[in-house]
C-alpha cells in the first residue's frame, strides 16, 4: 500500500509540474503575442502633423500659389482677350471675364487672308512640317552623338563636351548673321537654295537643338549598364539591333524630355524665320503672321490674342501627350553622367 501511495503521489506531482510548465509556456506565448500585437499597433500607427507644423508651412504654400497665379495670369488674360469684342478690349474698366463673348477674332484669323493667296492653314502646315522634322532629326542625331560621347573614348572628348556647353550659352540671334552668310555661300557653290524656303530653317532648328539634347541624353546613355549590350552581342545581336531594341527603349524618357525643348524652340522661333524666308511668304510660319497685325495706324489686339491662343494649342497637345515620360526623363539621366 505504501508503494502504491508513493507511486500515486509521484504521478500527481508530475502532472502538477507539467501543468505549471504548460502554463508558463502559454504565458510566454501570450507575452510574445502581446509584444507582437503592440509592435503591430506601433507599426500601423499613423503619425499626424500637428497644427503648429502646418501653420509653419503656410507661408510656403501661399508663396507657391502666388508664383502659380503670377505665371498663369498672362496666359489667362491672353485667352479672355481673344473672346472680347473691340469695345471691351480698349475700355478702362477691364473685367476678368468678357461681358459679350465673341468669336469674330478667331474667325478673322482662321478664314482671313493676311497675305494674298495664303491663309492660316498654310502657315500652320509650314510650322508643323518644320517643327516635327527638326525634332525628329535632332532626336536621332543627338542620340547617336550621346552614345559616342558616353560609350567611346576618343581624343578631345572632354573638349567636345565643353564646346557643347559653350555653344548652348550663345543665343541664336548672335549667330544669325554668320549663319545667313554661310548659307548664301553654300547656296552659290552647291546650287541648292537654302534661303527663301523651309529647308534652311530645318537645318538651323536641328543644329540649335543638338547641344542641349546631346547633354541631356548623355546622362541617360551612361546610366544604361554595358552588360545589357554585351549580353545582346553575345546572343548574336548586331550593332543596330542593340541600338534599336536595347538602348532605344531605355533612353526613350530622356529622348521625350529633350524633344520638348526642341519642339518649343522651333515652334516659337521668329527672328531666324523672318531673316531666312525673306519675301517667300508662302513658306511663312505661324509666328510670322503675328507681325501683320501690327500696323502703322494701330495694333489689332483681338486678332493678335486669338492667333496667340491658337499658337499655344499644339504645344499644349504635345505636352499632354508626353507628360507621363517628362518627369522621369528630367530626373533619370541626372544620376550618372
Amino acid at each position: 500500500m505504501t508503494a502504491i501511495d508513493n507511486s500515486a503521489g509521484s504521478t500527481a506531482r508530475e502532472h502538477a509540474a507539467r501543468e505549471r510548465t504548460g502554463d508558463g509556456s502559454a504565458g510566454a506565448a501570450g507575452a510574445t503575442g502581446g509584444a507582437a500585437g503592440a509592435g503591430g499597433d506601433g507599426a500601423g500607427r499613423v503619425y499626424r502633423r500637428s497644427p503648429l507644423r502646418r501653420l509653419r508651412r503656410l507661408p510656403l504654400y501661399l508663396a507657391g500659389v502666388a508664383v502659380f497665379l503670377f505665371s498663369v495670369f498672362p496666359v489667362y488674360w491672353m485667352v479672355i482677350t481673344a473672346f472680347k469684342p473691340v469695345g471691351e478690349i480698349f475700355t478702362r474698366d477691364q473685367t476678368l471675364l468678357p461681358q459679350a463673348p465673341t468669336l469674330a477674332h478667331f474667325d478673322r484669323v482662321l478664314n482671313g487672308q493676311l497675305i494674298p493667296g495664303v491663309n492660316f492653314w498654310q502657315f500652320l502646315a509650314n510650322s508643323l512640317f518644320v517643327t516635327v522634322s527638326a525634332v525628329a532629326m535632332g532626336a536621332f542625331l543627338s542620340l547617336l552623338a550621346a552614345v559616342a560621347v558616353a560609350r567611346f573614348r576618343f581624343r578631345l572628348r572632354t573638349a567636345f563636351v565643353i564646346l557643347l556647353m559653350v555653344i548652348q550659352m550663345v543665343p541664336m540671334e548672335a549667330m544669325i548673321i554668320s549663319i545667313f552668310i554661310n548659307f548664301r555661300q553654300l547656296s552659290d557653290l552647291s546650287g541648292v537654295q537654302l534661303l527663301g524656303n523651309l529647308s534652311g530653317l530645318l537645318i538651323v532648328y536641328t543644329a540649335v537643338s543638338l547641344p542641349i539634347t546631346i547633354m541631356m541624353l548623355r546622362g541617360f546613355v551612361a546610366a544604361v549598364p554595358k552588360e545589357l549590350e554585351e549580353a545582346a552581342a553575345i546572343d548574336g545581336a548586331g550593332s543596330w539591333t542593340v541600338f534599336w531594341r536595347i538602348l532605344m527603349p531605355l533612353v526613350a524618357p530622356g529622348l521625350v524630355a529633350a524633344s520638348i525643348f526642341a519642339f518649343i524652340t522651333a515652334w516659337n522661333e521668329f527672328i531666324v524665320a523672318l531673316t531666312f524666308l525673306g519675301r517667300s511668304t508662302e513658306d511663312y510660319t505661324l509666328p510670322l503672321t503675328l507681325s501683320y497685325y501690327f500696323g502703322r495706324f494701330g495694333t489689332e489686339w483681338g486678332p493678335i490674342m486669338a492667333a496667340s491662343t491658337l499658337l499655344t494649342i499644339p504645344v499644349m497637345i504635345f505636352f499632354l501627350f508626353v507628360q507621363r515620360r517628362m518627369v522621369s526623363g528630367l530626373t533619370m539621366g541626372a544620376v550618372k553622367g
